[in-house]
């Protein structure tokens, strides 16, 4: 799982704490005056409850919808607002009983729009929880405070009247922008994500225009003399056979040149250098957002080592940037008498990915084959993933 993934997950449990509170309440609600033999309203329970299991489990579907962003869904909110109503007003409209439906229900709809659309909806939903709980029956269902002080509250009375504004104002201010707030950081969680993609692409983006500025100044030279020295040889063909076939000649050595130094280039951006290859790749990481970590030898490293190392290391950064979701890479070489070792150790990678690296560890194994090395890779601990490459010394050749 990822950690937008996981940030998503975390977001949406949040939200369903407050459902979660709702039948707490609820249970508190009915259970409390049935222990204290005070509890007469079965016939509107029923149909309250079913109210409530529909209105939770289209609640639920509310907010996964708005959190994927599809849209906002306006006829499952009026939908859910309807069954809100109905089970606020036959539970009876207590604020920390059958009242909190109404509530959760203000904390779902006031999601993902605009500040002046919610402070209608708050205002709507206390004068409408004001209202239910004035209805006949609600005598019985001021619930919880009844059942445990004996004393039945008049509805009509200003006791019932301060409890319900002072109750429900306070919630209907408090309970949206807690749940907008957990959306409104999952939103930026995402929007960093996005970021840190698109700054991994720009420092790939740049990697190649490098490679392509290599290609030009590398290749470009020879092709413009070949193109001039065999325009040449066409107009000395006729007047001097012998300058026309030395320029030939000079183009045939061009042409063996350019093609051994594109090929070159091609197998490791001639012949790799390893500090420059240990600076870009460096810079990908940190542009992406992994920190990195370079521990090198105080020594200059032996003879045909360096350009191995610094194809391995470009090949184990292109793992970590495409396999995993690291947030350090360390990479360190150093070197005996007898042997040379590169260790590159990141982060973020699950077991299921380190399976499956794709072909550039076997283009790796194939490199340090050809030079009597070898290359393990490994997951080491929790999430923690190691490149282990060693060349014995000297190199032949």
């Amino acid at each position: 799982m990822d950690t937008i993934e996981q940030a998503r997950r975390t977001t949406w449990r949040v939200l369903v704490v407050n459902v979660v509170a709702m039948w707490v309440l609820i249970a508190v609600s009915v259970l409390t005056p049935l222990w204290a033999g005070r509890f007469d309203g079965w016939w509107r329970i029923g149909p309250a409850l079913a109210a409530a299991v529909c209105f939770t489990w289209l609640c639920i579907r509310i907010m996964s919808l708005i959190l994927d962003r599809r849209h906002y869904p306006t006829k499952q909110v009026a939908v859910a607002a309807v069954l809100a109503v109905f089970a606020t007003g036959l539970g009876g409209a207590d604020p920390f009983g059958w009242g909190f439906v109404a509530l959760c229900w203000l904390g779902v709809a006031t999601l993902e729009i605009p500040k002046r659309a919610v402070r209608l909806l708050q205002a709507g939903t206390f004068v409408l929880c004001l209202g239910l709980s004035t209805l006949p029956w609600q005598t019985g269902t001021l619930g919880v405070r009844a059942a445990l002080t004996g004393v039945d509250v008049d509805p009509a009375g200003w006791q019932s009247l301060t409890y319900h504004v002072l109750a429900f104002g306070l919630f209907c201010l408090i309970v949206p922008p807690s749940n907008r707030i957990w959306v409104w950081i999952w939103r930026l969680a995402v929007e960093a994500h996005r970021g840190r993609e698109a700054h991994t692409r720009l420092a790939l983006a740049e990697e190649r225009l490098r490679f392509a500025r290599d290609l030009h100044d590398l290749v470009g030279h020879q092709l413009s003399a070949i193109a001039v020295k065999t325009e040449l040889a066409v107009r000395l063909s006729d007047v001097d056979a012998g300058r026309a076939k030395d320029e030939m000649a000079e183009v045939n050595r061009l042409t063996r040149k350019a093609l051994k130094e594109l090929r070159e280039a091609v197998r490791g951006y001639r012949e790799l250098d390893l500090a420059a290859e240990l600076n870009s790749v460096k810079g990908v990481l940190e542009a992406a957002g992994v920190r990195c970590e370079v521990r090198l030898p105080y020594r200059e490293l032996p003879a045909g080592v360096a350009p191995v190392f610094a194809y391995a290391v470009r090949e184990a950064v292109t793992n970590v940037l495409k396999h995993s979701t690291a947030s350090f890479c360390d990479i360190t070489i150093r070197f005996t008498e007898q042997e040379a070792e590169l260790t590159v150790r990141n982060d973020g990678v699950a077991r299921r990915q380190a399976d499956d690296l794709g072909s550039g560890l076997t283009g790796m194994s194939e490199r340090l084959g050809a030079v009597g090395g070898t290359v393990k890779a490994r997951l080491v601990e929790d999430r923690e993933f190691l490149l282990h490459a060693v060349v014995s010394l000297p190199i032949d050749g």
